[in-house]
């Protein structure tokens, strides 16, 4: 992601709700705004303008729900949020537990927030709000919650606009007495909640559910509450489902990979997966949502035997009869098989999971199904390199992959041949993502896409028509990219990130680094068409400038390395090159899952390689002091590095500003080539000991928080193609190699070594 993006981001680390809950039947909550986690999904855009909640990654307290209690009521949290319930539940694996007991003159309070994630399409639909409700022991109409709805993720607070909430209504006049050990759906029309607010509340901005207080019957109560949804009143007639044809169960080291066709109903909501273990009777498990026919099942351990079935479900809980069964065993593998699965798994997200139209990576999934990411897409093409010679999928899949993804590229918009951040995939139409100001070229994301782009033309480079054809159209995409365009005038020291036929030079960001920019300018120097002179190496990138100097010392909060050259020791280990303690790991993957860092020197450092490693080694070594004492690091738990954590995306790095408790696994696993043993045993930490949590169908999910209960709901098109890529140049040094054999690298640099000997 933009340096500029993410460390000039402000964060606001809201806590979990607080105990401050004013003591009055008509008082309302304060609730946090925290983030979501949710099933992955090709159709994601239009499961999410329904679904309110169906299941929790995390098995204690649901992240996306809080609570808050005045006494003498009573109200049963984990860790500040609603328990997960496991044993009883309407989808698999498991439902939210609400335990309360309400005492006259007390008040409680519990809400259940919107799935939230990077670029969710806003708006729900529907006319009924749905849920289903289950208790234990039986309880009487009167004595059910109250419930209400608010348009802000943080619950009830002072109504700022357009912030809006509702008056309380009887959950029991909707349910009725609940008997005890039956599920009941409730349905309750959007139109009998009146706004409490003095602001209309319009159910398409619903954001929160809240549970409150109802009758002060002195009693305590259980109520189990699963799949809340928003949804047009559904006819009377339930769908019928096909059944589920071809299921495969493949074993692995901990867990077990469900492959099926895919089932063309209209009505198909969902499919339900049943385990059987050691001939047990066949039990749901999980669920997995219509465009992604696999499922991930974590046993946990090696040796264990499986048989499964998959029914397709539409959204009144209709299910087809179960496919036939499919039998696997998971079993202890080699290093060097887990390697492999770990690639495969990460592979998957740009095969299965990319755009139908143009083959380009999606952003993050899940997220808004219309938007592909450029840089992600260049990483992609790498790991389709990777896929094919690894025979994920046959040479001719990779051929027609691409040519799908350069035919996009040619036809979508452009800006002095540079691509923007983010397009449409439907129509390659600039989305300007970030605001206003991004809807030009962004001279970054394309040095990824044409990183990625350069190590396919040379390993595409057969004697077959298609590969020969593939060939000539990636060359003319690389010679046509304006490159001294973005060096705004001919007299510039800088390149420039962005350009806009709108805005021209508004943004105005000059590429300094180190950071993960670094690849721009080589391959602007490469370029044989539109070149930059060798030297601006010097006068941009490692800057000593003034403003280079503010730049680095800006972002990192530190003077080290605002000189470009570090050449500080942190933890026993030197760093040549790097700001503060080096910043975030994806420094040291963006620009290098091409370039080979081994072929790189300059006036600070003999080896971009080795001053690689060292930022790794610090950052390992960092997370094993763990100077802020947080849950989770260790040896084999590291790796800060760009992602998404529970306030949001920040780049995590080994300082106090910017370690915010979060390890994304990237940041280890994409550091194999540096750091091998380490980044192996916090791979098999992120598989064996966290793998029921962590990890799903494309391997590693982005990233996880101990301290905070907190794991990613998403996968990001960044961060799972630099592990399959970093991971197979630790292998092999296939995309190093095949990225080095273009011609204009070399000559390339053969200039900066000459303008180097001159700085010297």
């Amino acid at each position: 992601m933009k340096l500029m993006k993410m460390w000039n981001r402000k964060h606001s680390e809201n806590g979990i709700f607080q105990s401050k809950f004013l003591v009055s039947v008509a008082s309302y909550a304060v609730f946090a705004l925290l983030l979501c986690l949710a099933e992955t999904s090709l159709a994601q855009n239009s499961y999410y303008q329904h679904v309110i909640f169906d299941n929790s990654i995390t098995p204690d307290g649901y992240y996306d729900s809080g609570g808050g209690v005045g006494k003498p009521s009573e109200l049963e949290l984990a860790n500040g949020h609603l328990p997960v319930e496991s044993r009883i539940f309407k989808t698999p694996p498991n439902a939210l537990r609400i335990k309360w007991q309400s005492n006259p003159g007390g008040v409680w309070g519990a809400e259940v927030r919107l799935l939230s994630f990077r670029n969710r399409m806003p708006g729900m639909s529907g006319t009924h709000l749905y849920l289903w409700c289950y208790a234990p022991e039986a309880i009487a109409a009167a004595d059910l919650p109250k419930l209400m709805l608010s348009n802000r993720a943080e619950g009830l607070q002072v109504a700022e606009y357009p912030g809006s909430f509702t008056e309380p209504l009887s959950l029991g006049k909707y349910a009725g007495d609940l008997p005890a050990g039956k599920w009941v759906e409730v349905r309750i029309p959007l139109s009998d909640f009146k706004t409490a607010s003095i602001y209309p509340f319009h159910p398409v901005e619903l954001r929160t559910v809240i549970f409150q207080q109802g009758d002060a019957d002195g009693v305590r109560h259980t109520l189990i509450v699963d799949e809340i949804r928003m949804e047009d009143e559904r006819a009377t007639k339930p769908a019928r489902m096909s059944v589920p044809k071809n299921l495969k169960a493949s074993g692995y080291d901990r867990h077990v990979e469900l492959r099926w066709d895919a089932v063309e109903s209209a009505g198909l909501a969902r499919y339900v997966v049943y385990r059987s273990l050691e001939g047990s009777k066949f039990e749901p498990i999980g669920t997995q949502l219509p465009g992604t026919e696999r499922y991930v099942d974590f046993i946990g351990k090696s040796g264990v035997k499986a048989k499964y079935k998959v029914a397709a479900a539409d959204w009144a809980f209709q299910e087809s009869a179960m496919s036939g069964a499919a039998e696997a065993a998971t079993r202890e593998m080699t290093d060097d098989e887990l390697l492999t699965m770990l690639q495969e798994a990460c592979f998957r997200y740009y095969w299965e999971g990319a755009d139908p139209h143009s083959g380009m990576a999606r952003e993050n999934i899940p997220g808004d199904d219309r938007i592909v990411a450029t840089g992600a897409s260049g990483m992609g093409i790498g790991a389709l390199i990777v896929g094919v010679d690894r025979k994920f999928i046959t040479r001719e899949q990779g051929v027609e992959r691409l040519t799908k993804i350069v035919g996009f590229l040619e036809k979508a918009d452009r800006y002095h041949g540079a691509w923007s951040h983010y397009m449409e995939g439907a129509t390659g139409k600039t989305m300007p993502v970030f605001g206003m100001f991004d809807n030009g070229g962004d001279l970054v994301e394309t040095s990824f896409l044409m990183e990625g782009l350069l190590a396919a033309r040379q390993y595409f480079n057969g004697t077959t028509a298609p590969e020969r054809d593939l060939y000539k159209r990636i060359t003319a995409l690389w010679e046509s990219v304006e490159w001294s365009w973005y060096r705004e005038n001919p007299q510039s020291e800088y390149l420039y990130w962005h350009w806009s036929p709108q805005w021209t030079w508004t943004i105005h960001h000059p590429l300094i680094g180190f950071n993960e920019t670094m690849i721009t300018y080589l391959l602007s120097m490469a370029s044989p068409t539109h070149g930059v002179p060798a030297d601006i190496y010097y006068s941009g990138w490692a800057s000593q400038g003034q403003r280079a100097l503010e730049y680095r010392k800006g972002w990192s909060g530190s003077n080290d390395g605002d000189h470009y050259g570090n050449g500080n020791t942190y933890y026993g280990i030197k760093l040549d090159v790097g700001v503060g303690t080096g910043g975030p790991l994806f420094f040291t993957h963006y620009s290098f899952f091409g370039f080979d860092p081994h072929a790189l020197k300059d006036k600070w450092t003999n080896s971009y390689f080795e001053n690689n490693r060292n930022i790794a080694l610090i950052n390992r070594a960092y997370c094993m002091t763990n100077p802020k004492k947080f849950e989770g690091y260790g040896a084999n738990a590291w790796g800060l590095t760009a992602s998404d954590g529970p306030w949001g995306y920040v780049a995590h790095a080994p300082d106090d500003a910017n370690d915010k408790g979060t390890l994304t696994p990237t940041g280890a696993l994409s550091s194999f080539p540096y750091t091998p043993e380490a980044s192996m045993e916090a791979f098999k930490h992120y598989y064996r000991d966290l793998g029921s949590t962590v990890w799903d169908i494309y391997g590693p999910r982005d990233a996880y928080n101990t301290k905070a209960h907190w794991v990613s709901p998403l996968y990001m098109g960044l961060n799972q193609a630099p592990i399959t890529v970093m991971m197979e140049n630790y292998r092999t040094g296939l995309v190093w190699k095949n990225f080095m054999k273009n011609p204009e690298i070399a000559e390339m640099l053969k200039k900066l070594d000459d303008v180097t000997a001159e700085k010297k």
